[in-house]
């Protein structure tokens, strides 16, 4: 699987873990200089509290387009060290 924004691969991994339609990619897949830490976070019910990623590729910034759980509840420790990405990062 491959995760493209604006015209560049910022994850690649043949080891996604899929939960609710999303693709969650190994940490150590993702391009690390696209990715930028960010203050958001929300809550799912089920897995915890989520954090978020901006990327930064070819000048434009996508807010907030990465999210993970450093921490995810017991229903959701197959994502642990994972992530997903949303906001017209396309999937592959």
């Amino acid at each position: 699987m491959k995760a493209l924004w604006n015209g560049q691969i910022v994850a690649e991994s043949d080891k996604t873990v899929v939960v609710e339609n999303n693709h969650y990619f190994p940490e150590a897949s993702l391009t690390m200089p696209f990715f930028e830490n960010s203050e958001h976070s929300s809550h799912c019910p089920w897995k915890g509290d989520a954090s978020y990623y901006h990327l930064v590729v070819n000048g434009e910034r996508n807010e907030n387009a990465a999210w993970y759980y450093l921490s995810p509840k017991d229903a959701a420790k197959e994502i642990k060290g994972h992530v997903a990405f949303w906001k017209g990062v396309e999937i592959y």
